[in-house]
């Protein structure tokens, strides 16, 4: 069982990531702030505000969801975490958050990894071809539909 509240002298890596991150960036370490964090980092899954908030209530159930929308930002503040957003001004969250390409399903919103990374090689040659513009980082999201959208998969099924 995870314990959500503050642990003295953890040696628990991801407290103490959580920890190490926050001081250096003048936040304070709370319960709540360390359960989005866990769940976040615990799952492969790129949550909505209010599926985090759902998942996280279960373990404390006086956090409110504006608790954990603050507490997302916090953490994408300090880079712990990533926030994913599209022309439907619609966000997910991401515990990881080392550059990788995601898919998404136009249907359902759902969002995934890919299980691979663009080498650096390849991301100099494309950065070469820029022109003028200085790249800084990069986003890869193949779109679609997931099994459970597909209208080509219902149909044949």
């Amino acid at each position: 069982m995870v314990n959500f509240g503050e642990i003295s002298g953890s040696s628990d890596p991801v407290e103490q990531e959580l920890r190490q991150v926050l001081e250096a960036r003048g936040q304070r370490y709370t319960a709540q702030r360390a359960a989005v964090y866990r769940f976040l980092h615990g799952t492969d899954v790129h949550p909505t505000a209010e599926e985090v908030f759902r998942t996280v209530r279960s373990k404390l159930p006086g956090i409110s969801l504006a608790t954990v929308y603050k507490n997302l930002e916090t953490l994408v503040g300090c880079g712990l975490a990533t926030k994913l957003t599209y022309s439907d001004s619609s966000a997910r969250y991401d515990g990881r958050t080392d550059p990788h390409p995601h898919v998404r399903c136009l249907s359902c919103g759902q969002v995934g990894d890919i299980p691979t990374h663009l080498p650096p090689a390849e991301l100099d040659r494309l950065s070469g071809r820029t022109g003028a513009f200085r790249v800084t980082g990069y986003r890869v999201e193949l779109t679609g539909y997931c099994t459970a959208c597909d209208p080509g998969e219902n149909a044949r099924a």
